[in-house]
């Protein structure tokens, strides 16, 4: 909303001395308009600078400086769709095949999600039917920009995790185009982006994560990662408030704003 910021008069003599100095003024404008015609100079316009390269004696990088995971792609083994329709696809029985594909991770004593593992007891064949299914209500959209639906899904892991896949049908197989664990805030769907927005450890700020699909690799690539100011800092003494929440704790209510999302009929 812009806010006018005009005065509010009260008489007809000030509109009137206010209307004089306007049509003078206007008067002046027009009779510039009989110069010669010749160019005027505008001033002074700052030096272009370019890009000063530091240290170019350094070598160049050997290994990347992080890793995201990018284009870490997997194909879910025995799990498929009558004509590839992802919409037919069970999520649950799409996190159990992770599971069975990455036994270290999610089997054994020490696992580091062997928690995980005991709550899927609790979910049912056709998505969340207990309370305690860490499996979350699954989402759809195009983002492989392919004109076919892709499904987002949630798992919660152990100490406040959420794990975030996307996952598509490329060439009759569904795969796992992104995966992701952090501490989560919110998750978002614009567009064909995937945003995620995590706590950070300097009070008043928040990291924002944005996924997006990229052809050349058929996957999708952590396009943008950015700390953004979202509150006042903690002044010294006083302990670091707890991460804003989102606008609704419930995943279809954060993406619902959508036309094109469609939540999953296997939701709780």
């Amino acid at each position: 909303m812009i806010h006018s910021r005009l005065a509010r008069g009260t008489g007809g003599p000030r509109r009137a001395v206010l209307g004089a100095a306007v049509a003078a003024a206007l008067a002046a404008s027009l009779a510039g308009c009989g110069d010669s015609g010749a160019p005027r100079g505008a001033g002074a316009t700052p030096t272009a600078v370019g890009a000063t390269r530091l240290w170019p004696q350094l070598p160049p990088a050997s290994t990347p400086a992080i890793d995201y995971g990018e284009a870490d792609t997997e194909t879910v083994k025995g799990v498929t769709a009558p004509g590839d329709a992802i919409h037919r696809v069970d999520p649950v029985a799409v996190v159990r095949a992770e599971v069975a594909a990455h036994p270290d991770d999610y089997s054994g004593p020490h696992a580091m999600y062997a928690q995980t593992v005991q709550r899927l007891k609790d979910c049912g064949e056709r998505g969340a039917r207990g309370g305690k299914c860490p499996v979350l209500q699954a989402y759809y959209r195009d983002l492989t920009g392919d004109g076919k639906d892709d499904m987002v899904l949630g798992i919660r892991f152990p100490a406040h995790q959420l794990a975030v896949r996307v996952y598509a049908f490329l060439r009759h197989r569904l795969v796992q185009v992104m995966g992701t664990s952090d501490s989560v805030v919110s998750v978002e769907l614009a567009g064909r982006d995937v945003i995620i927005r995590s706590p950070s450890t300097l009070p008043g700020y928040e990291f924002r994560t944005v996924w997006s699909w990229d052809p050349h690799q058929n996957a999708m690539l952590a396009a943008r990662d950015e700390i953004l100011r979202v509150g006042p800092p903690t002044p010294p003494g006083r302990p670091t408030p707890a991460p804003s929440a989102a606008p609704s704790a419930s995943p279809s209510a954060s993406l619902s704003p959508s036309p094109t999302l469609s939540p999953s009929a296997s939701g709780s």
